[in-house]
């Protein structure tokens, strides 16, 4: 019977080299090309291989794993530089990044102090609210939080392989470590292929969808011994691996299609190498990754790659560009390195030398006095973000914030007022129904219904039905409701439109699932009017999705069909806080909407719909503006606050209001 063994503890200098490869190639896709590597997947890996390694020698000589000693040398290998720069980042968010942004910091920085940012960022993908929010100076952590996460899990699940071996089944260690590393790769592998075609944004961070990654790293570490090669193959299977690595993300968008099973890619490539390096020639590649520069360059990756994100956020900040030249990349490359090297000599390194085992309670007290003020510091961030957004005033001076009056009626506002919403509350100023999370969803097919407005004895009832563009019509309405007797029920969706047809690619199927079931709603118990959008974004005709969703309620319940307002060129809150005029904040207006009215352009329109067109209160004869009156019309670059929904109300009185009269007469 075959005796699996690992492979003998050495130190592996194409390993080392690797390392330096996949961070330098992180940091130039980062920096240059704006895309992702793959690099990432080659740490998950090694880390994979190596810990198994590790761990599993570490059980068999000694019949256990000290969890404790086993957490804090995790620690010191992981908190010190994490924590020096994540306070770097706090530090310069506040004096370089626009307030709008500092709740978004708050966030990301407890989420990766703790490390959790993986699922932080797992969360913004699929919230769509959250979907506009700019790339965080603490999003690479997002990786760092899935290792820490793993190195966790794998001490438990060898732990428990061991006693299971030993004391249940009485099989060899190493036999059973490795069916139960395959049994947990291909369900890993299976549910990240599963969770990448249904969530891409989602399984892109996501512990479960990345796990397999780690455990065939581990499969490899125990089967490496039986892996003999010529050496003229292994030599060239090792240059066929590092090619890969280095130009997989030049071939395949990895941002997009990983973690499914294309990530198999540079993980092959990097497995690749290392087997080459098994049967060794004076050609291989693993000569290169094992030479000098390599090896004293990876001593200092961790480091690299923690510093070299927020450097270039905050270089894209401060030259206000999104792009970067050859000159400057090597010279955000060269401070990388300085900072790391300091970094690590400094303050890594001496910490790293304390012994845990002889001297713990030195290190537990060195390590919390690193973590205790960034977690202080995060507290006190926050409290003060929390604070700006609740000094938040109850009502308004027309003539200070007129906000669309000062197009529909031309008052003019007062000159030196602050603008509202506030630069902290700009991005969370939504319709009330979001304070609700059961009056909206963003995901799934469950049709919920809120009712808001007047809802004892209401003359009419009208139905907020669509996405978030019908969503954020919500303030107007609810401003009339009183006067004009109305109830709002809303049925909101983010990111789905009211349609029955995938028109443009960006329709998903559990949106048109759900769209059926509103329908279903809606004709069994119909409303008296329909109120969504009728156009999409600069199109000149209206979409025959929508059209669709109108003819099958004609005869049933009227629609009331709302242009779309017009589309901003980049983030108008971020505009605002850089510019010293709001004016600037805009666009020619044959960029933000079409020059065509859609539905005079558009036949087959069913004899239910009455269109409503506010145009004018975004935009004067030649330009659309991102702040009117004072007063900031979007959180992004489409999404109306809602404090500049409110004040189109009036505008929307009357259109409205003649679509209800009609009602009377049928």
């Amino acid at each position: 019977m075959l005796d699996l063994k690992i492979p003998d503890k050495r130190y592996r200098t194409e390993i080392e080299g690797l390392r330096a490869i996949a961070t330098l190639l992180i940091a130039i896709y980062h920096i240059w090309l704006g895309r992702v590597s793959g690099g990432v997947d080659v740490f998950f890996v090694l880390s994979g291989f190596l810990i198994t390694m590790s761990l599993i020698s570490k059980i068999e000589r000694t019949g256990k794993i000290h969890f404790g000693g086993y957490l804090l040398g995790l620690a010191k290998r992981l908190f010190p530089l994490a924590l020096t720069v994540i306070i770097f980042i706090t530090g310069l968010s506040i004096f370089l990044l626009p307030q709008v942004q500092w709740d978004q910091i708050t966030s990301h920085m407890l989420a990766s102090t703790l490390f959790f940012e993986n699922w932080r960022l797992s969360l913004d993908a699929v919230d769509y609210l959250a979907q506009a929010d700019v790339a965080s100076p603490f999003q690479h952590f997002w990786s760092m939080s899935v290792q820490g996460q793993f190195y966790i899990l794998w001490p438990c699940l060898i732990f428990v392989t061991y006693i299971l071996a030993q004391k249940i089944l009485k099989t060899p260690v190493r036999k059973t470590l490795l069916v139960v590393l395959l049994i947990v790769f291909i369900l890993s592998l299976s549910y990240s292929i599963y969770i990448t075609n249904l969530n891409q944004p989602w399984a892109y961070f996501d512990l479960l969808a990345r796990v397999w990654e780690f455990s065939l790293g581990s499969i490899f570490a125990i089967l490496l011994p039986y892996l003999s090669l010529n050496k003229w193959i292994s030599t060239f299977i090792g240059w066929v691996g590092l090619l890969i690595v280095c130009f997989t993300g030049v071939i395949i968008p990895v941002s997009d299609l990983f973690p499914g099973y294309i990530a198999l890619l540079p993980i092959g490539g990097a497995l690749l190498l290392i087997l080459s390096a098994e049967s060794s020639t004076r050609f291989g590649v693993d000569k290169i990754l094992g030479a000098r520069p390599f090896l004293f360059f990876g001593k200092y990756t961790y480091g690299f790659y923690l510093w070299h994100w927020p450097l270039l956020i905050f270089y894209k900040v401060y030259m206000d560009t999104s792009t970067v030249s050859i000159a400057h990349g090597l010279l955000i490359l060269f401070a990388t390195f300085i900072l790391s090297y300091v970094s690590t000599k400094f303050i890594e390194t001496p910490i790293r030398e304390i012994e845990a085992r002889h001297s713990k309670s030195q290190l537990i007290f060195v390590l919390c006095v690193m973590l205790i003020p960034v977690l202080l510091m995060n507290f006190s961030f926050n409290y003060f973000v929390e604070q700006a957004k609740a000094q938040k005033p109850l009502e308004y001076s027309i003539q200070d914030y007129p906000g669309a009056l000062e197009f529909q009626q031309n008052i003019q506002p007062n000159e030196g007022v602050e603008l509202i919403p506030s630069m902290v509350n700009v991005k969370t100023d939504l319709a009330s129904f979001y304070d609700d999370k059961q009056c909206f969803t963003n995901k799934g097919v469950v049709v919920t219904k809120c009712s808001f407005g007047v809802t004892d004895n209401p003359d009419y009832i009208i139905a907020l039905v669509g996405g978030s563009h019908s969503g954020h019509w919500f303030p107007a309405l609810e401003m009339l409701a009183e006067e004009l007797n109305f109830q709002i029920d809303v049925y909101i969706r983010d990111g789905c439109r009211f349609t029955n047809d995938d028109f443009d690619g960006q329709i998903t199927s559990e949106c048109l699932l759900w769209n059926e079931k509103v329908m279903d709603v809606l004709i069994k118990d119909p409303p008296d009017l329909v109120f969504t959008t009728s156009t999409l974004n600069k199109r000149d005709t209206v979409p025959i999705g929508y059209i669709g969703q109108w003819s099958r309620l004609e005869g049933i319940t009227q629609i009331f069909a709302i242009r779309d307002n017009p589309r901003m060129v980049e983030d108008v809150p971020t505009c605002v806080d850089r510019v010293s005029d709001p004016s600037e904040c805009s666009v020619p207006k044959n960029q933000g909407v079409s020059e065509i009215v859609p539905w005079e352009n558009t036949g087959g329109i069913p004899s239910n719909v009455t269109f409503a067109d506010l145009t004018d209160n975004f935009c004067d004869e030649s330009r659309c503006y991102g702040v009117i009156g004072n007063v900031i019309v979007y959180r992004d670059m489409h999404h109306i606050t809602a404090e500049y929904a409110k004040t189109l109300a009036p505008a929307l009185r009357e259109p409205l209001a003649d679509a209800l009269k009609s009602l009377d007469k049928k």
